[in-house]
């Protein structure tokens, strides 16, 4: 006899999916009209029409405007956590982290510009509660990158800079496919914007003693 949590368990999975696919869909279709033409301006009617639900639907989802920016912020964030440590996974030296954990953040960039860029122009407009899950939820994210840079300086493959600094700088650079798109997007493409940043990123830090060891990374500043 098949009992019944191996009835629900699969049914339950069915429904979160579901679920999260519906937020997903409802997300998608708030960025790009918020990052257009200013939360203040964007309707929960708006956002309904063009995710293609009902209002009412929404409001099941988030309590209003503030909780979609957040659920936009976080989203991206999230995403950038979850790419990062599959990126540092699979590889043990901490210099290839780095390249990894900076094209993985570059790419999550690309696919959520709109919401990046939300996420820029409306971070102020949520309350102190909203913006300090949204400070400690980004320092979680960017910590496994933190401690490939740590590893790397401690191993003396980076010259002895400033961790935190240097970590923030990547992020920096990686959010600027986002900010200046329309400057880089006519004149590279996305794939020669990461190797050439990555190249630049890591000539500053790469120890002389290691450069000829990552030569594939740095290209022609090897």
């Amino acid at each position: 006899m098949i009992s019944t949590d191996a009835v629900v368990a699969p049914a339950e999975a069915a429904r979160a999916a579901r679920s999260d696919a519906r937020r997903r869909q409802i997300l998608l279709a708030a960025a790009p009209l918020m990052e257009r033409s200013g939360s203040h301006a964007v309707s929960m009617q708006s956002v309904a029409a063009a995710a293609g639900v009902s209002v009412g639907l929404i409001y099941r989802y988030f309590t209003g405007k503030q909780d979609l920016i957040r659920a936009v912020t976080e989203g991206v964030l999230d995403d950038i956590g979850r790419l990062v440590a599959e990126a540092l996974d699979p590889e043990e030296d901490p210099v290839r982290q780095i390249a990894g954990a900076f094209a993985a953040t570059c790419t999550v960039i690309r696919d959520n510009r709109q919401a990046v860029l939300l996420t820029y122009r409306e971070s102020n407009t949520l309350d102190e509660a909203g913006r300090q899950v949204t400070k400690e939820l980004e320092v979680r994210t960017v910590a496994p990158l933190r401690s490939a840079v740590d590893a790397a300086v401690e191993q003396e493959l980076l010259r002895p800079i400033h961790t935190e600094l240097y970590t923030y700088d990547l992020l920096t650079v990686a959010h600027s496919w986002a900010l200046k798109h329309w400057y880089f997007a006519p004149r590279v493409t996305f794939e020669e914007f990461v190797r050439s940043q990555t190249a630049l990123v890591l000539s500053t830090a790469i120890h002389p003693d290691h450069r000829s060891r990552y030569a594939d990374l740095l290209g022609d500043l090897a």
